[in-house]
């Protein structure tokens, strides 16, 4: 009789490559927060006022740190 042998597809954790998933997405939404906060921080301020922002709140925003960011975007 033939000893079994194991399926080395199913030894690695299924979650692996949603977690790798799950960083890209992160990094990727870090890097586009960083651009969009500089972006902010360059507009002059027609522009700001056609969002209703002051120049004050504009540099407040773009000011904050990376990490903090709006509740809702928090998983």
């Amino acid at each position: 009789m033939k000893a079994p042998t194991m399926d080395r597809s199913l030894a690695t954790p299924a979650s692996r490559p949603t977690r790798r998933l799950r960083l890209r997405e992160r990094l990727a939404q870090m890097r586009a927060l960083l651009r969009q906060r500089a972006t902010l921080a360059q507009l002059d301020d027609h522009l700001l006022r056609d969002i209703g922002l002051t120049r004050d709140e504009a540099q407040a925003e773009a000011s904050r740190p990376l990490w903090d960011v709006p509740a809702n975007w928090r998983r």
